[in-house]
């Protein structure tokens, strides 16, 4: 059976965003073409609320769909159009900007903040749809418990069981594993055609060929499949370390489109990031009214 290879570690870095929080930058704009269409991957770990409190203050954006995911911690979330929520453990808030939108995440103190941010591009055709959210709930997600495994379907789909997101306008694979120390894993359900990359949160992960080279928390693990016609599903092999391993597997079909990127505005032309930021200064970002609901 083919097998994906690892191909790429990415292990970002130190950066601070927002009003001074410090988060590990992962994926971002030097990954936009092997990662496609995936933009960003920003990392958090602190059980020191000064690395965090000050939060993401009111901030705007457009053309992309934002996934935030816990494992532990909690953060307050509101929008411009009136959406407002907590984000707690093993709770996810999947946001589509769309046309616009403005929100801010202010983290609350906790013993420990764990979890990411992703952004999942949207295709040209799609960069003005009408904002949307989802707060995904800890009992919204489907378990999978298997022998040495326990998976979490946030989107996507694993062994008969839905995620709670359909992803409408990238289907995204978004699967979180916790994996016995020692333990071997193995997962064939992404098409060939797509791009898939593991996330490491904690413990270390062999996902080499030999399964012996094992890889810390806080990376992105790049596996290329075989071929690139989307007809087969070639097999991811893992292997935890002796304390285990939680990462993420996150997948999605590339969209292969010119990026024009401008802070939290992700279009495909530079045209229509000065578009963006002008109806910002002209106060006509903002196209619908109401949110719509998954």
């Amino acid at each position: 059976m083919p097998a994906r290879k690892l191909t790429q570690t990415v292990r970002g870095q130190h950066a601070v965003d927002g009003a001074g929080v410090r988060l590990r930058r992962v994926l971002g704009y030097r990954t936009i073409r092997d990662f496609d269409p995936f933009l960003m991957l920003d990392g958090f770990d602190s059980e020191d609320p000064r690395d965090y409190i000050k939060g993401f203050p009111w901030h705007p954006h457009r053309g992309i769909e934002t996934v935030t995911y816990l494992i532990r911690g909690e953060i307050d979330h509101g929008d411009s159009l009136g959406n407002k929520g907590i984000i707690g453990d093993l709770q996810c808030q999947w946001m589509t900007a769309g046309s616009g939108i403005i929100h801010q995440e202010m983290p609350v103190a906790s013993e420990r903040m764990l979890g990411c941010q992703l952004w999942v591009n949207l295709p040209a055709k799609d960069k003005m749809t009408r904002p949307a959210y989802r707060d995904i709930r800890k009992e919204d997600v489907e378990v999978v418990s298997e022998e040495n495994a326990t998976i979490r379907v946030l989107s996507g789909n694993y062994s008969d069981k839905k995620g709670a997101v359909r992803g409408d306008y990238v289907g995204v694979q978004y699967l979180d594993v916790d994996l016995a120390p020692g333990s071997t894993w193995s997962y064939r359900g992404t098409p060939n055609d797509q791009t898939l990359f593991l996330y490491l949160i904690e413990g270390t992960l062999a996902a080499d060929e030999s399964l012996t080279g094992y890889e810390e928390k806080a990376c992105a693990l790049l596996m290329t499949a075989s071929s690139g016609n989307g007809n087969e599903f070639d097999e991811v092999r893992v292997k935890a370390g002796p304390a285990g391993a939680r990462f993420l597997l996150i997948a999605g079909k590339p969209l292969k489109e010119p990026v024009a990127w401008g802070g939290p505005i992700v279009m495909n032309t530079q045209e229509e990031l000065n578009l963006a930021f002008s109806e910002l200064q002209e106060k006509t970002f903002i196209k619908h009214d109401n949110p719509q609901e998954f």
